[in-house]
């Protein structure tokens, strides 16, 4: 069998983002405290009809994961093409292959829905994460806010989001190619924890202090004030009190039960042990715990994929690795009747080339490939069991159905209640959409329709 069956029918860097620091923690916990004016443009949205999602868990393979190995394996092309993994494994759905060393997302594959047909053409990292982040290409002047901005504009504090938790988490590092935000500016860059969610505790910058208990925290706080003399001598001092509420709320997440929400020692340890005693693993598991909790956006920046050299060695450490914290998120998120108003998106910024690069020094490597590439997409609506569009014979060019990075960033918004049409607040005043209109002969009208 050539092909596997299909189910269904048919940068600007400037400005790149760091992560929040303690400060930006308190003024967070301070704007949550208090109502804020919803931008002119937001006041007149309505929710699509059909939302389903609630919550988004973005697993961003950091460096572009080999789409051969892992979604779209090409067997019949030859070693070349296929190396060391060359036996791709029959899922829970007929008809439908994946690689060999994911057979836990085998048994998985009636909850997602695979995408053999995404492409940019784009093979630089920077601006292919841009394009697949924002939908919009680089090179107009604007720095476009990812997703996961977007979703905290129109899901967090204007949105109804009253937790004191971050609307836009990043599990553990942002990425540093470009301004996650954009032009929507600090309020709506990622919370990036930091840390590493597999040891305990997991040190969470901005909430847990390194070497610090809760204990201790609170009382340096009593200590603050008691010495707080000239606080006292000012009474009922309006300026003030305002700092005062804004402390306490900084200080319900780092001490209150908001901050627990990043202690995963309160979790049953046979279900840490599903996820993986690993940094990725563990943060599947926290992301979880997070979209518990009602948060909009969380990212997982997953690294260790730009894999140019010794690419197999490397995927016989990563694939298990992955398969299992994915696998365990969607079975974990459809246990709890999460997974029905929980988006899964697995992406790279792009594949990887199709034929291995056997020669020195990359010893049996793979290189950028934007021309073609897979991605997953699960929970908050969308039809699992299926697959949209296909590879060539090698998996190195599209054959059916391309799906260009805006379409599925459309169709994740369309399952949020988000109108891609909706104009973003922009400082300047530009007219700047959500995502451009798709092209005038796009019957599907920029959608994933065959999942919807």
């Amino acid at each position: 069998m050539t092909n596997d069956t299909n189910r269904v029918a048919g940068v600007s860097t400037a400005g790149a983002t760091t992560a929040p620091t303690r400060r930006d923690v308190l003024r967070a916990g301070a704007a949550a405290g208090g109502a804020l004016l919803l931008a002119p443009q937001l006041r007149s949205l309505a929710p699509l009809p059909r939302a389903k999602a609630k919550s988004v868990i973005q697993i961003w393979m950091w460096g572009g994961p080999s789409h051969l190995d892992t979604f779209d394996p090409k067997p019949e092309a030859g070693g070349d093409y296929s190396g060391s993994l060359g036996a791709p494994i029959a899922t829970n759905v007929a008809g439908v292959r994946i690689g060999e060393l994911l057979p836990l997302l085998a048994k998985q594959a009636h909850q997602y829905a695979l995408l053999r047909s995404v492409t940019h053409g784009t093979n630089a990292h920077e601006t292919a994460s841009y394009l697949v982040q924002t939908g919009q290409a680089a090179g107009d002047g604007i720095v476009h806010p990812c997703a996961g901005a977007v979703a905290s504009l129109f899901l967090g504090r204007e949105g109804g989001y009253r937790s004191l938790v971050p609307p836009y988490v990043v599990l553990t590092q942002p990425q540093g190619r470009f301004s996650e935000a954009g032009f929507l500016g600090a309020r709506h860059k990622p919370f990036a924890t930091g840390g590493n969610p597999a040891l305990d505790p997991f040190v969470v910058e901005g909430v847990v202090a390194p070497g610090m208990d809760a204990q201790r925290q609170q009382a340096r706080r009593d200590l603050l004030r008691e010495l707080d003399t000239f606080g006292k001598a000012l009474g009922d001092d309006r300026e003030l009190e305002a700092l005062r509420e804004a402390e306490a709320t900084a200080y319900d997440l780092i001490l209150g039960d908001a901050g627990k929400v990043f202690d995963l020692s309160q979790e049953d340890a046979k279900v840490r042990d599903a996820y993986g005693r690993n940094t990725f693993g563990q943060s599947c598991l926290q992301a979880r715990r997070l979209v518990e909790q009602g948060v909009p956006w969380v990212t997982i920046n997953y690294q260790g994929w730009d894999t140019h050299k010794e690419h197999f060695q490397a995927m016989r450490r990563k694939l298990p690795e992955m398969d299992r914290g994915v696998a365990t998120l969607l079975q974990d998120l459809a246990d709890r009747g999460l997974l029905a108003s929980t988006i899964v998106w697995w992406t790279g910024e792009f594949g990887r080339s199709p034929k291995v690069q056997w020669e020195s020094p990359w010893n049996g490597g793979r290189g950028h490939h934007g021309r073609v590439f897979s991605a997953l997409v699960a929970g908050g609506g969308f039809r699992g069991g299926t697959v949209v569009g296909a590879s060539d014979r090698t998996g190195e060019d599209v054959a059916d159905r391309p799906v260009p990075p805006a379409t599925v960033l459309r169709s994740i918004y369309q399952r949020l209640g988000i109108d891609p049409k909706t104009r973003l607040p922009h400082p300047q005043g530009h007219e700047v959409r959500v995502l451009p209109d798709p092209d005038p002969g796009d019957t599907t009208r920029g959608l994933l329709r065959e999942i919807l």
